[in-house]
Protein backbone atom coordinates (compact mmCIF):
# COMPACT_ATOMS: atom_id res chain seq x y z
CA UNK A 1 0.00 0.00 0.00
CA UNK A 2 1.61 3.33 -1.14
CA UNK A 3 1.74 6.38 0.85
CA UNK A 4 -1.42 8.09 -0.61
CA UNK A 5 -3.55 5.18 -0.02
CA UNK A 6 -2.68 5.08 3.87
CA UNK A 7 -3.52 8.65 3.76
CA UNK A 8 -6.49 8.18 2.11
CA UNK A 9 -7.48 5.15 4.49
CA UNK A 10 -6.51 7.57 7.64
CA UNK A 11 -9.22 10.24 6.40
CA UNK A 12 -11.66 7.34 5.88
CA UNK A 13 -11.34 6.52 9.09
CA UNK A 14 -11.19 9.71 10.31
CA UNK A 15 -14.34 10.55 8.85
CA UNK A 16 -16.16 7.48 10.13
CA UNK A 17 -15.41 8.24 13.75
CA UNK A 18 -16.86 11.86 13.23
CA UNK A 19 -19.83 10.77 11.71
CA UNK A 20 -19.57 7.80 14.52
CA UNK A 21 -19.70 10.74 17.12
CA UNK A 22 -21.81 13.34 15.80
CA UNK A 23 -24.44 10.44 14.66
CA UNK A 24 -24.17 8.96 18.26
CA UNK A 25 -24.05 12.02 20.60
CA UNK A 26 -26.00 14.53 18.92
CA UNK A 27 -29.25 12.87 19.93
CA UNK A 28 -30.14 14.69 23.18
CA UNK A 29 -28.84 18.01 21.49
CA UNK A 30 -31.06 17.83 18.41
CA UNK A 31 -34.00 16.56 20.73
CA UNK A 32 -33.45 20.28 23.05
CA UNK A 33 -32.45 18.07 26.14
CA UNK A 34 -29.70 19.64 28.13
CA UNK A 35 -26.96 17.65 29.58
CA UNK A 36 -23.10 17.59 30.11
CA UNK A 37 -20.72 17.38 26.81
CA UNK A 38 -19.53 13.74 25.84
CA UNK A 39 -16.59 12.21 25.74
CA UNK A 40 -15.92 9.92 22.30
CA UNK A 41 -17.02 6.34 23.07
CA UNK A 42 -17.13 7.57 27.22
CA UNK A 43 -19.93 9.09 26.47
CA UNK A 44 -20.71 11.71 29.65
CA UNK A 45 -19.55 8.85 32.21
CA UNK A 46 -15.26 9.22 32.19
CA UNK A 47 -15.93 9.25 35.76
CA UNK A 48 -17.70 6.43 36.56
CA UNK A 49 -15.81 4.48 34.08
CA UNK A 50 -12.50 5.21 35.79
CA UNK A 51 -13.93 4.28 39.16
CA UNK A 52 -13.73 8.20 40.71
CA UNK A 53 -17.46 8.45 41.18
CA UNK A 54 -20.02 5.57 41.60
CA UNK A 55 -23.26 5.85 39.48
CA UNK A 56 -25.76 6.45 42.15
CA UNK A 57 -23.18 9.62 42.96
CA UNK A 58 -23.04 10.23 39.42
CA UNK A 59 -26.72 10.58 39.11
CA UNK A 60 -27.29 13.12 41.96
CA UNK A 61 -24.14 15.17 40.74
CA UNK A 62 -26.28 15.37 37.07
CA UNK A 63 -29.35 16.10 39.29
CA UNK A 64 -28.19 18.66 41.50
CA UNK A 65 -26.33 20.18 38.63
CA UNK A 66 -29.46 20.78 36.41
CA UNK A 67 -31.74 22.29 39.25
CA UNK A 68 -34.28 23.82 36.48
CA UNK A 69 -34.09 20.99 34.30
CA UNK A 70 -37.14 18.03 33.76
CA UNK A 71 -35.14 15.90 32.72
CA UNK A 72 -31.23 15.79 31.76
CA UNK A 73 -29.61 13.52 28.79
CA UNK A 74 -26.56 11.56 29.28
CA UNK A 75 -24.59 8.71 27.45
CA UNK A 76 -22.82 5.81 28.88
CA UNK A 77 -20.63 4.61 26.65
CA UNK A 78 -22.43 5.59 23.08
CA UNK A 79 -25.93 4.59 24.85
CA UNK A 80 -28.72 7.01 25.02
CA UNK A 81 -29.22 7.85 29.01
CA UNK A 82 -31.99 10.06 30.43
CA UNK A 83 -32.06 11.04 33.76
CA UNK A 84 -35.27 12.26 34.96
CA UNK A 85 -35.81 14.95 37.83
CA UNK A 86 -38.97 15.34 37.59
CA UNK A 87 -41.55 13.40 39.97
CA UNK A 88 -44.24 13.04 37.91
CA UNK A 89 -41.83 11.66 34.94
CA UNK A 90 -40.73 9.27 37.34
CA UNK A 91 -44.39 8.33 38.80
CA UNK A 92 -45.39 7.68 34.51
CA UNK A 93 -42.27 5.54 33.83
CA UNK A 94 -42.54 3.64 37.23
CA UNK A 95 -46.13 3.09 37.84
CA UNK A 96 -48.86 5.17 35.57
CA UNK A 97 -47.10 3.81 32.31
CA UNK A 98 -45.05 0.96 33.75
CA UNK A 99 -46.24 -1.24 30.64
CA UNK A 100 -43.56 0.73 28.44
CA UNK A 101 -40.99 0.33 30.84
CA UNK A 102 -41.08 -2.89 32.43
CA UNK A 103 -37.42 -3.99 31.71
CA UNK A 104 -34.84 -2.65 34.33
CA UNK A 105 -32.04 -2.24 31.77
CA UNK A 106 -29.55 -4.44 33.17
CA UNK A 107 -29.79 -7.52 31.47
CA UNK A 108 -29.45 -11.16 32.13
CA UNK A 109 -26.92 -13.23 30.38
CA UNK A 110 -27.34 -16.42 32.25
CA UNK A 111 -25.39 -18.55 29.61
CA UNK A 112 -22.54 -16.61 31.09
CA UNK A 113 -24.48 -16.11 34.59
CA UNK A 114 -26.80 -19.00 35.77
CA UNK A 115 -27.82 -16.89 39.00
CA UNK A 116 -28.68 -13.59 36.57
CA UNK A 117 -31.94 -15.56 35.47
CA UNK A 118 -33.77 -14.01 38.56
CA UNK A 119 -36.25 -12.08 39.54
CA UNK A 120 -34.34 -9.02 39.76
CA UNK A 121 -33.15 -8.92 36.39
CA UNK A 122 -34.97 -10.71 33.69
CA UNK A 123 -36.47 -9.80 31.09
CA UNK A 124 -40.64 -8.54 30.55
CA UNK A 125 -41.94 -12.11 29.86
CA UNK A 126 -40.47 -13.82 32.60
CA UNK A 127 -40.46 -11.19 34.70
CA UNK A 128 -44.05 -11.31 34.82
CA UNK A 129 -44.40 -14.97 35.65
CA UNK A 130 -41.66 -14.90 38.23
CA UNK A 131 -43.06 -11.86 40.25
CA UNK A 132 -46.53 -13.16 40.04
CA UNK A 133 -45.68 -16.33 41.54
CA UNK A 134 -42.82 -15.44 44.20
CA UNK A 135 -44.67 -12.58 45.36
CA UNK A 136 -47.08 -14.96 47.45
CA UNK A 137 -43.89 -16.19 49.34
CA UNK A 138 -43.85 -12.35 51.11
CA UNK A 139 -46.71 -12.61 52.35
CA UNK A 140 -47.04 -11.23 55.90
CA UNK A 141 -48.44 -14.90 56.75
CA UNK A 142 -45.26 -16.65 55.17
CA UNK A 143 -42.69 -13.98 57.38
CA UNK A 144 -44.83 -14.38 60.59
CA UNK A 145 -43.43 -17.94 60.00
CA UNK A 146 -39.97 -16.94 59.24
CA UNK A 147 -40.22 -14.42 62.31
CA UNK A 148 -38.75 -17.19 65.56
CA UNK A 149 -35.95 -17.79 62.42
CA UNK A 150 -35.17 -14.35 62.50
CA UNK A 151 -34.82 -13.93 66.27
CA UNK A 152 -32.84 -16.91 66.74
CA UNK A 153 -29.84 -15.26 64.45
CA UNK A 154 -29.97 -12.11 67.10
CA UNK A 155 -28.34 -14.64 69.92
CA UNK A 156 -24.94 -14.61 67.84
CA UNK A 157 -25.05 -11.21 67.05
CA UNK A 158 -25.80 -10.13 71.30
CA UNK A 159 -22.49 -12.30 72.17
CA UNK A 160 -20.18 -11.02 69.28
CA UNK A 161 -20.92 -7.60 70.94
CA UNK A 162 -20.93 -8.75 74.43
CA UNK A 163 -17.26 -10.18 74.10
CA UNK A 164 -16.05 -6.68 72.85
CA UNK A 165 -18.05 -4.38 75.47
CA UNK A 166 -16.28 -1.18 75.84
CA UNK A 167 -14.27 -1.20 72.84
CA UNK A 168 -14.01 0.37 69.03
CA UNK A 169 -15.93 -2.21 66.98
CA UNK A 170 -16.19 -1.71 62.18
CA UNK A 171 -19.86 -1.95 63.09
CA UNK A 172 -20.33 -2.19 59.42
CA UNK A 173 -18.14 -5.54 59.31
CA UNK A 174 -20.30 -7.13 62.45
CA UNK A 175 -23.62 -6.05 60.09
CA UNK A 176 -22.74 -7.67 57.13
CA UNK A 177 -21.92 -11.33 58.97
CA UNK A 178 -25.36 -11.11 60.94
CA UNK A 179 -27.33 -10.04 57.29
CA UNK A 180 -25.48 -13.57 56.20
CA UNK A 181 -26.55 -15.61 59.30
CA UNK A 182 -29.82 -14.02 58.45
CA UNK A 183 -29.94 -15.16 54.49
CA UNK A 184 -28.32 -18.31 55.43
CA UNK A 185 -31.13 -19.35 57.48
CA UNK A 186 -34.17 -17.69 56.58
CA UNK A 187 -33.25 -18.68 52.41
CA UNK A 188 -30.78 -21.56 52.59
CA UNK A 189 -31.82 -23.29 56.21
CA UNK A 190 -28.32 -23.28 57.18
CA UNK A 191 -26.61 -22.04 60.60
CA UNK A 192 -23.91 -20.53 58.88
CA UNK A 193 -22.27 -18.87 62.11
CA UNK A 194 -20.49 -16.11 60.29
CA UNK A 195 -20.58 -13.69 63.52
CA UNK A 196 -18.66 -16.79 65.36
CA UNK A 197 -16.69 -18.12 62.44
CA UNK A 198 -13.63 -15.58 60.89
CA UNK A 199 -13.30 -18.03 58.03
CA UNK A 200 -16.70 -18.54 57.24
CA UNK A 201 -17.21 -19.70 53.33
CA UNK A 202 -20.40 -18.71 53.48
CA UNK A 203 -19.21 -15.23 54.00
CA UNK A 204 -16.63 -15.33 51.77
CA UNK A 205 -18.75 -15.86 48.88
CA UNK A 206 -21.29 -12.56 49.85
CA UNK A 207 -17.77 -10.73 49.64
CA UNK A 208 -16.58 -12.18 46.34
CA UNK A 209 -19.47 -11.15 44.90
CA UNK A 210 -19.42 -7.38 46.37
CA UNK A 211 -15.82 -6.77 46.34
CA UNK A 212 -14.55 -4.17 43.84
CA UNK A 213 -11.90 -6.15 42.12
CA UNK A 214 -10.71 -5.70 38.63
CA UNK A 215 -12.32 -8.66 37.49
CA UNK A 216 -15.47 -7.43 38.80
CA UNK A 217 -15.05 -4.14 37.91
CA UNK A 218 -14.62 -5.18 33.98
CA UNK A 219 -17.72 -7.47 34.03
CA UNK A 220 -19.59 -4.70 35.61
CA UNK A 221 -18.67 -2.33 32.70
CA UNK A 222 -19.02 -4.62 30.03
CA UNK A 223 -22.57 -5.77 31.29
CA UNK A 224 -23.69 -1.84 31.32
CA UNK A 225 -21.64 -0.31 28.51
CA UNK A 226 -21.00 -3.02 26.00
CA UNK A 227 -23.23 -5.66 26.38
CA UNK A 228 -22.96 -7.06 22.75
CA UNK A 229 -19.18 -8.01 23.47
CA UNK A 230 -20.38 -8.89 26.72
CA UNK A 231 -22.31 -11.72 24.75
CA UNK A 232 -19.20 -13.54 23.75
CA UNK A 233 -17.31 -12.94 26.10
CA UNK A 234 -18.67 -12.30 29.25
CA UNK A 235 -17.59 -16.05 30.37
CA UNK A 236 -14.13 -14.99 30.59
CA UNK A 237 -15.05 -13.01 33.60
CA UNK A 238 -17.47 -15.36 35.12
CA UNK A 239 -16.69 -16.04 39.19
CA UNK A 240 -17.83 -19.74 38.16
CA UNK A 241 -16.86 -21.00 41.63
CA UNK A 242 -19.28 -18.71 42.89
CA UNK A 243 -22.02 -19.85 40.58
CA UNK A 244 -21.53 -23.27 40.94
CA UNK A 245 -21.21 -22.54 45.22
CA UNK A 246 -25.10 -21.58 44.96
CA UNK A 247 -26.71 -23.72 42.64
CA UNK A 248 -25.18 -26.71 44.40
CA UNK A 249 -25.74 -25.31 47.64
CA UNK A 250 -29.73 -25.40 46.70
CA UNK A 251 -29.93 -28.59 44.81
CA UNK A 252 -28.14 -30.67 47.39
CA UNK A 253 -30.29 -28.56 50.22
CA UNK A 254 -33.59 -29.71 47.80
CA UNK A 255 -32.45 -33.72 47.94
CA UNK A 256 -31.78 -33.51 51.39
CA UNK A 257 -35.50 -32.37 52.37
CA UNK A 258 -37.02 -34.62 49.64
CA UNK A 259 -34.89 -37.41 51.06
CA UNK A 260 -35.77 -36.72 54.94
CA UNK A 261 -39.30 -34.93 54.06
CA UNK A 262 -37.63 -32.11 56.41
CA UNK A 263 -39.54 -28.90 56.65
CA UNK A 264 -38.26 -25.70 58.24
CA UNK A 265 -40.69 -22.56 56.72
CA UNK A 266 -37.74 -20.90 55.08
CA UNK A 267 -37.31 -19.88 51.13
CA UNK A 268 -36.41 -22.97 50.14
CA UNK A 269 -39.50 -24.65 51.35
CA UNK A 270 -41.69 -21.84 49.57
CA UNK A 271 -39.84 -22.25 46.66
CA UNK A 272 -40.18 -25.95 46.56
CA UNK A 273 -43.50 -25.77 46.80
CA UNK A 274 -43.60 -23.22 44.04
CA UNK A 275 -41.92 -25.22 42.01
CA UNK A 276 -44.47 -28.66 42.60
CA UNK A 277 -47.60 -26.56 42.24
CA UNK A 278 -46.89 -24.12 39.18
CA UNK A 279 -46.01 -23.99 35.46
CA UNK A 280 -43.04 -23.52 33.63
CA UNK A 281 -41.78 -20.20 33.60
CA UNK A 282 -42.31 -18.81 30.20
CA UNK A 283 -41.58 -22.13 28.44
CA UNK A 284 -38.42 -22.95 30.71
CA UNK A 285 -38.33 -25.64 33.32
CA UNK A 286 -38.08 -24.60 37.08
CA UNK A 287 -34.65 -26.40 37.38
CA UNK A 288 -32.31 -25.91 40.46
CA UNK A 289 -30.50 -23.62 38.40
CA UNK A 290 -33.82 -21.38 38.24
CA UNK A 291 -34.73 -22.12 41.79
CA UNK A 292 -30.55 -21.42 42.76
CA UNK A 293 -30.97 -17.82 40.41
CA UNK A 294 -33.83 -16.47 43.00
CA UNK A 295 -32.30 -17.45 46.17
CA UNK A 296 -29.06 -16.21 44.86
CA UNK A 297 -30.91 -12.46 44.46
CA UNK A 298 -32.15 -12.86 48.32
CA UNK A 299 -28.97 -13.20 49.17
CA UNK A 300 -27.55 -10.27 47.21
CA UNK A 301 -30.58 -8.19 47.61
CA UNK A 302 -30.88 -9.22 51.65
CA UNK A 303 -27.32 -9.28 52.85
CA UNK A 304 -26.03 -5.98 51.53
CA UNK A 305 -28.54 -3.47 51.54
CA UNK A 306 -29.70 -4.86 54.93
CA UNK A 307 -26.36 -4.95 56.54
CA UNK A 308 -26.05 -0.67 55.14
CA UNK A 309 -28.98 -0.03 56.69
CA UNK A 310 -28.28 -1.27 60.42
CA UNK A 311 -25.01 0.06 60.57
CA UNK A 312 -26.28 3.20 58.85
CA UNK A 313 -29.01 3.58 61.20
CA UNK A 314 -26.69 2.85 64.14
CA UNK A 315 -23.97 5.45 62.63
CA UNK A 316 -27.01 8.42 63.01
CA UNK A 317 -28.03 7.23 66.59
CA UNK A 318 -24.27 7.65 67.90
CA UNK A 319 -24.51 10.87 66.42
CA UNK A 320 -27.61 11.79 68.17
CA UNK A 321 -27.69 10.67 71.63
CA UNK A 322 -31.21 11.81 72.08
CA UNK A 323 -32.36 10.11 69.08
CA UNK A 324 -30.78 7.07 70.47
CA UNK A 325 -32.44 7.26 73.66
CA UNK A 326 -35.85 7.88 72.88
CA UNK A 327 -35.78 4.64 70.59
CA UNK A 328 -34.62 2.60 73.79
CA UNK A 329 -37.40 4.18 76.01
CA UNK A 330 -40.10 3.26 73.11
CA UNK A 331 -38.15 0.38 72.67
CA UNK A 332 -38.50 -1.00 76.42
CA UNK A 333 -42.34 -0.05 77.11
CA UNK A 334 -42.75 -1.82 74.07
CA UNK A 335 -40.97 -5.02 75.60
CA UNK A 336 -41.89 -4.51 79.31
CA UNK A 337 -45.66 -4.78 77.59
CA UNK A 338 -45.36 -8.49 75.93
CA UNK A 339 -43.10 -9.47 79.09
CA UNK A 340 -40.32 -9.15 77.64
CA UNK A 341 -40.75 -11.28 74.04
CA UNK A 342 -40.06 -9.80 70.85
CA UNK A 343 -42.97 -10.07 68.17
CA UNK A 344 -44.34 -9.76 64.76
CA UNK A 345 -47.59 -7.62 65.68
CA UNK A 346 -44.90 -5.63 68.39
CA UNK A 347 -42.59 -4.46 65.97
CA UNK A 348 -45.32 -3.16 63.65
CA UNK A 349 -46.59 -1.15 66.72
CA UNK A 350 -43.14 0.77 67.07
CA UNK A 351 -44.16 4.26 65.27
CA UNK A 352 -40.86 5.77 66.49
CA UNK A 353 -38.46 2.61 65.38
CA UNK A 354 -40.70 3.13 61.90
CA UNK A 355 -39.60 6.42 61.74
CA UNK A 356 -35.99 5.67 62.79
CA UNK A 357 -35.34 3.71 59.89
CA UNK A 358 -37.14 5.62 57.08
CA UNK A 359 -35.28 8.65 57.96
CA UNK A 360 -32.13 6.22 57.49
CA UNK A 361 -33.10 4.83 53.97
CA UNK A 362 -34.11 8.34 53.21
CA UNK A 363 -30.53 9.66 54.40
CA UNK A 364 -28.69 6.35 53.22
CA UNK A 365 -30.34 4.62 50.27
CA UNK A 366 -28.28 1.69 49.81
CA UNK A 367 -29.41 1.42 46.04
CA UNK A 368 -29.09 4.81 45.89
CA UNK A 369 -30.38 4.93 42.12
CA UNK A 370 -32.73 2.85 39.74
CA UNK A 371 -33.49 2.30 35.83
CA UNK A 372 -35.57 1.03 33.45
CA UNK A 373 -35.45 0.75 29.95
CA UNK A 374 -38.21 1.30 27.63
CA UNK A 375 -39.92 -0.97 26.01
CA UNK A 376 -41.55 0.58 22.87
CA UNK A 377 -41.39 4.22 21.93
CA UNK A 378 -42.80 6.47 24.54
CA UNK A 379 -43.94 10.00 24.80
CA UNK A 380 -43.38 12.18 27.97
CA UNK A 381 -46.68 14.00 28.90
CA UNK A 382 -46.36 17.39 28.69
CA UNK A 383 -43.01 17.39 26.71
CA UNK A 384 -41.79 16.99 23.39
CA UNK A 385 -39.97 14.20 23.66
CA UNK A 386 -40.29 10.87 22.20
CA UNK A 387 -37.93 8.36 23.04
CA UNK A 388 -37.06 5.04 21.06
CA UNK A 389 -37.62 1.31 21.95
CA UNK A 390 -34.42 0.39 24.30
CA UNK A 391 -33.76 3.72 25.59
CA UNK A 392 -32.12 3.67 29.05
CA UNK A 393 -33.92 5.68 31.93
CA UNK A 394 -31.85 6.56 35.30
CA UNK A 395 -33.73 7.54 38.37
CA UNK A 396 -31.75 9.64 40.87
CA UNK A 397 -33.01 8.09 44.28
CA UNK A 398 -29.90 10.05 46.42
CA UNK A 399 -30.64 13.10 44.81
CA UNK A 400 -34.70 13.18 45.60
CA UNK A 401 -33.82 12.31 49.03
CA UNK A 402 -31.42 15.00 49.65
CA UNK A 403 -33.41 17.69 47.77
CA UNK A 404 -34.11 20.28 50.21
CA UNK A 405 -37.46 21.14 48.65
CA UNK A 406 -38.76 17.50 49.77
CA UNK A 407 -36.61 17.91 53.01
CA UNK A 408 -35.31 21.02 54.84
CA UNK A 409 -32.14 20.37 56.32
CA UNK A 410 -31.40 17.49 54.38
CA UNK A 411 -27.89 16.22 55.80
CA UNK A 412 -30.03 16.46 59.22
CA UNK A 413 -31.02 13.09 60.39
CA UNK A 414 -34.50 13.85 61.66
CA UNK A 415 -36.61 10.66 62.22
CA UNK A 416 -39.98 13.34 62.58
CA UNK A 417 -39.54 13.90 58.54
CA UNK A 418 -41.87 10.66 59.07
CA UNK A 419 -44.63 11.98 60.70
CA UNK A 420 -48.30 10.86 58.90
CA UNK A 421 -48.58 14.54 58.69
CA UNK A 422 -45.07 15.05 56.96
CA UNK A 423 -45.56 12.51 54.29
CA UNK A 424 -48.51 13.61 53.83
CA UNK A 425 -47.13 16.74 52.22
CA UNK A 426 -44.60 15.70 50.74
CA UNK A 427 -45.01 14.51 46.97
CA UNK A 428 -45.71 11.35 45.70
CA UNK A 429 -41.95 9.79 44.02
CA UNK A 430 -40.09 11.86 46.73
CA UNK A 431 -39.24 8.80 48.87
CA UNK A 432 -37.95 5.73 46.81
CA UNK A 433 -35.76 2.90 49.37
CA UNK A 434 -37.38 0.36 47.40
CA UNK A 435 -38.28 1.63 44.29
CA UNK A 436 -42.11 2.17 43.30
CA UNK A 437 -44.84 0.42 40.86
CA UNK A 438 -44.95 -3.61 39.96
CA UNK A 439 -40.77 -3.83 39.75
CA UNK A 440 -40.29 -2.35 43.18
CA UNK A 441 -38.12 -4.60 45.64
CA UNK A 442 -40.57 -8.14 46.34
CA UNK A 443 -38.87 -8.80 49.90
CA UNK A 444 -39.15 -4.56 51.11
CA UNK A 445 -41.24 -6.16 54.41
CA UNK A 446 -38.48 -8.88 55.11
CA UNK A 447 -36.06 -6.39 54.55
CA UNK A 448 -37.33 -3.97 56.95
CA UNK A 449 -38.43 -6.98 59.66
CA UNK A 450 -34.90 -7.53 59.24
CA UNK A 451 -33.21 -4.41 60.20
CA UNK A 452 -35.71 -3.36 62.66
CA UNK A 453 -35.39 -6.72 65.23
CA UNK A 454 -31.38 -6.30 65.44
CA UNK A 455 -31.57 -2.63 66.02
CA UNK A 456 -34.24 -3.60 69.06
CA UNK A 457 -32.02 -6.09 70.36
CA UNK A 458 -28.94 -3.98 69.82
CA UNK A 459 -30.52 -0.82 70.97
CA UNK A 460 -32.02 -2.90 74.50
CA UNK A 461 -28.71 -4.28 75.56
CA UNK A 462 -26.19 -1.30 74.22
CA UNK A 463 -25.20 2.00 73.78
CA UNK A 464 -23.06 3.01 70.75
CA UNK A 465 -20.85 6.27 70.32
CA UNK A 466 -18.75 8.06 68.32
CA UNK A 467 -14.90 8.11 68.91
CA UNK A 468 -11.97 9.09 67.66
CA UNK A 469 -11.84 6.26 64.81
CA UNK A 470 -15.27 7.09 63.34
CA UNK A 471 -15.53 8.64 60.09
CA UNK A 472 -17.96 11.37 61.02
CA UNK A 473 -18.07 12.88 57.22
CA UNK A 474 -19.48 9.56 56.15
CA UNK A 475 -16.81 9.37 53.44
CA UNK A 476 -18.24 6.90 50.59
CA UNK A 477 -17.11 4.51 48.52
CA UNK A 478 -17.31 4.86 44.86
CA UNK A 479 -16.10 2.29 44.09
CA UNK A 480 -18.88 0.40 44.74
CA UNK A 481 -22.26 -0.01 43.03
CA UNK A 482 -24.29 0.09 46.43
CA UNK A 483 -23.33 2.76 49.14
CA UNK A 484 -21.15 1.70 51.32
CA UNK A 485 -18.89 4.03 53.67
CA UNK A 486 -15.07 4.08 52.63
CA UNK A 487 -13.63 3.61 55.60
CA UNK A 488 -16.38 1.51 57.54
CA UNK A 489 -18.67 2.67 60.36
CA UNK A 490 -16.62 2.31 63.72
CA UNK A 491 -18.13 3.22 66.84
CA UNK A 492 -17.61 2.67 70.57
CA UNK A 493 -19.74 -0.03 72.00
CA UNK A 494 -20.73 -0.54 75.49
CA UNK A 495 -23.10 -2.61 77.24
CA UNK A 496 -25.79 -1.15 79.14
Amino acid sequence: MDFSAIVMLIVIITILLLYFYIKNYSYWKLNKINGPKPFPFIGTIMQIFIGKLSIGNYTKKIYDQYPDERMVGVYAGTKKVLILRDLELIRDVMIKDFSSFVDRGLGYHDKHEPLSANVGLVDEDRWRSLRRQLTPVFSSMKLKKMFNLLIGCTDPLIKNLMSVDGHVVDMRAVMERYAIDVIGVCAFGLKIDALLDDDNLFYKMGRRFFNPTLKNFIRLRLKSYAPFLYKFIGGWFTDWELQKFFITLTRDNIEYRKKFNENRNDFIDLLMALKENSQDFYDTAITDSVLAAQLFIFFVAGYETSASTISNCLFELALNSEIQDKLRDEINCELISRDGNITYDGIETMEYLDKVVCETLRKYPPVNFTLRRSTKSYKFYGTNLTIPKGTIIWIPIAGIHRNSEYYPNPDVFDPERFKTEEINNRPQMSYLPFGAGPRNCLGLRFAKMEVKVALIKLIQRFKVDVCNETDVNYTIDEKLFLLGPLNGIRLKVTKL
